[in-house]
């Protein structure tokens, strides 16, 4: 089986990426990034720039996600990965977020499969890149997946990542493994599946249900258990020195501690469902804006309470 860290914005950027494999080197075969979206002034921002180093300059594999619905944008910037030494580009059709939908792009593609047909057409006419898909099963209802299917077995898509719950759903609910199933069946692609694993043996478990399945997505379990897929889990010791070097790292990049400490909140949302007893802890950590308020309920939580 094969592990991919899955891409989640404003949390895996490349500062994250680089120090957790630092502190859990073992189990993950690859990293996603949060999208890129490309557009017609041709050039990286910045912010690009510094979350796209040389593909060689990294001891981990990352492959980029670009989010777009202009065929010249994403062949555009699929070249610039090359150039960067990456191999393969990843395609996101999954995003839900109404800002991203209401401009037609990430889950909002899947509303249109006939214009999907035509974007894919070009894209793998022209990229220099091989491309992955991570998608949705539909963007209303699960009965569009099949006419999806359809499109996507006209391509060589080198994985498809399904997530198999609808834009609507977001992240709530079950996750529809029936239509997962299907997919299954009648991919010709190789399939690859995301949503709801929360640890190792629940990936091996889908494994044996799905033999022909041999990689598997997760994004918000291995947030909240980093060490999740390590030989010996999240060690207490190892997750404290992990977060405190994020921290020493975001204070630096984001100019300050304060930005630092609420980025770090977000890492925290999933984090803290690894420890018993936290409710009130939980609390007081949501509530603070105090720098050396929020090291100290922190330093509670990890030497304090029971972890799961």
């Amino acid at each position: 089986m094969r592990y991919y860290f899955a891409p989640l914005e404003g949390l895996t950027d490349s500062t994250f990426r680089r120090i957790h494999h630092k502190y859990f080197p073992k189990g993950l075969d690859r990293y996603y990034t949060p999208f890129f979206s490309p557009t017609v002034h041709r050039a990286l921002t910045p912010r690009e720039a510094r979350e796209l180093p040389p593909a060689d300059s990294m001891d981990i594999t990352v492959v980029p996600q670009l989010l777009t619905k202009v065929a010249e944008d994403f062949v555009w910037m699929s070249t610039q990965c090359r150039d960067l030494g990456y191999e393969e580009v990843n395609l996101n059709l999954g995003c839900p977020s109404g800002t991203v939908t209401a401009k037609g792009k990430g889950s909002g593609m899947l509303r249109d499969p006939d214009g999907l047909d035509a974007f894919l057409e070009e894209i793998f006419r022209d990229s220099v890149l091989p491309i992955s898909i991570k998608t949705r099963i539909g963007f209303s209802d699960a009965e569009e997946f099949p006419r999806l299917m359809e499109v996507f077995n006209r391509y060589p898509i080198k994985e498809l990542t399904v997530h198999p719950r609808i834009r609507s759903a977001f992240y709530k609910g079950d996750v529809d493994m029936e239509v997962f199933r299907y997919c299954v069946e009648v991919s010709k692609n190789p399939v690859c599946y995301n949503g709801d694993i929360l640890s190792r043996s629940q990936a091996e478990a889908l494994q044996k249900e799905f033999p022909t399945v041999d990689a598997v997505m997760i994004g918000r379990g291995l947030i909240g258990d980093p060490g999740m897929l390590m030989p010996e889990g999240t060690g207490r010791d190892t997750l404290e020195g992990f977060l405190n070097e994020l921290m020493e790292e975001y204070v630096v990049s984001f100019g300050g501690p304060r930005n630092a400490m609420f980025r770090l909140k977000e890492n925290w949302g999933f984090l803290i469902h690894k420890f018993e007893n936290s409710d009130k802890l939980w609390k007081a950590l949501r509530k603070t804006t105090d720098i050396s308020e929020f090291r100290s309920i922190t330093a509670q939580i990890l030497h304090t309470l029971p972890m799961k």
